[in-house]
């Protein structure tokens, strides 16, 4: 029979309890290294024209470089009833950006007068445009909606019933 005294039990207790603190505190610095290691990894990111991020193409930051636009690769796919592949009705690029999941994100939407023209300004670097018309979500009046020409560079205001190529962009 095995006979341990007072003493040595207190002594083992005392040496688990030094051990679970030990490891409890070993644990605690893992888990702080590693949420260092994400916050370093997440605040050093600063996005540039050009790169592949968030579904698209970067083609506009702003001066922080957290912030900025995003453009699809491609023209939105599809077309309004009755016309060609690629056209759209002014209404209908609306619908199909706000209900578009492409790449595993669903907040594209069509891009205003302003964004539109950013993106024509940076084309070459986003890349698959047609020679042709985009729509932009900036409206005139009720009939009227603003497009950009993407051979010409013009801007040009267009009756919605009319149709445009749709290259929808999203925000980070």
């Amino acid at each position: 029979m095995l006979r341990v005294s007072i003493p040595e039990i207190k002594t083992i207790t005392i040496m688990r309890l030094i051990a679970k603190v030990r490891f409890s505190r070993l644990w605690i610095m893992v888990l702080l290294t590693g949420l260092s290691l994400v916050s370093v990894s997440v605040l050093s990111f600063a996005a540039k024209i050009g790169d592949s991020y968030g579904g698209g193409i970067v083609f506009y930051v702003d001066n922080s470089g957290q912030h900025g636009l995003i453009a699809a690769k491609a023209d939105v796919p599809g077309h309004s009833p009755g016309k060609l592949d690629g056209e759209f009705t002014w209404q209908d690029a609306q619908v199909v950006c706000d209900n578009l999941v492409y790449n595993g994100f669903s907040d594209w939407f069509l891009p205003d007068r302003e964004q539109l023209n950013q993106l024509y300004q940076q084309q070459s670097v986003v890349g698959n445009f047609a020679e042709n018309y985009y729509w932009s979500s900036s409206e005139q009046s009720a009939d009227i909606a603003w497009n950009q020409n993407f051979f010409v560079s013009d801007q040009y205001k267009y009756y919605k019933k009319n149709v445009s190529q749709v290259r929808p962009i999203r925000a980070f």
